[in-house]
């Protein structure tokens, strides 16, 4: 590397160490999170919500993805900062409604304050228990979750409470990035959908990023 020019020289470290350090963070990370979970942090929310991630997974076109339609009663888990919670909104259309549901009471006030910024009149931020919802049995059309249930200590658990709210004709989607430190392989989570009384209805993707469609089993 001494006959190296520097400036290529620093060209090639930048090129090749940047990525190369990504992995090492982003395994880290991976490891931390198999054996600590915890919800993610409302600071953490325009982090997650890169312009990488809305390349790779469009708002509009993950509502579209996960079968939305005007009309429906949508329970989006995990909202993040609100910005697919936003695009749900507007594909149910004013008949319709979104209820976006997390356990920490800051990300919720973040969902709120967007809302109110956009003037979205059909969507509810409430904080709840994704273990213990407050919802009528068969009250709901559609989940949306996007990157959210591999961060879940009992990720069963949580099917089965959805299973629970959702009714007889209802979807559950379940969307993953690789890029996600919780990033479940599609395999697997549909091993834990079966466990919860679900089945898979179709998927979409591949390796990298993909949706799961469930549905109730029999």
């Amino acid at each position: 590397m001494s006959s190296v020019n520097p400036v290529l020289r620093t060209v090639l470290v930048i090129v090749l160490g940047v990525p190369a350090l990504v992995i090492v963070l982003h395994s880290l990370v991976r490891l931390v999170r198999a054996v600590y979970k915890f919800p993610m942090p409302q600071a953490a929310a325009n982090l997650i919500d890169n312009p990488l991630r809305r390349r790779i997974q469009p708002p509009e076109e993950m509502a579209k993805r996960h079968g939305l339609a005007p009309g429906m009663t949508v329970l989006d888990v995990g909202p993040g900062n609100g910005t697919y919670t936003l695009a749900a909104a507007r594909h149910v259309g004013e008949r319709g409604k979104v209820v976006a549901v997390d356990i920490e009471p800051k990300m919720i006030e973040r969902v709120q304050r967007r809302v109110a910024v956009e003037g979205a009149t059909n969507i509810e931020a409430r904080v709840a228990d994704v273990y213990d919802l407050p919802f009528d049995d068969g009250s709901i059309d559609a989940v949306t979750m996007i990157a959210v249930i591999g961060e879940l200590p009992q990720p069963v658990r949580a099917l089965r409470e959805l299973h629970r709210v959702l009714s007889p004709i209802g979807t559950v989607a379940c969307s993953e990035l690789l890029l996600d430190p919780d990033y479940p392989r599609a395999r697997k989570l549909a091993r834990l959908a079966a466990a919860a009384g679900f089945q898979v209805r179709k998927k979409t993707g591949g390796f990298f990023h993909y949706t799961l469609m469930l549905e109730k089993g029999g």
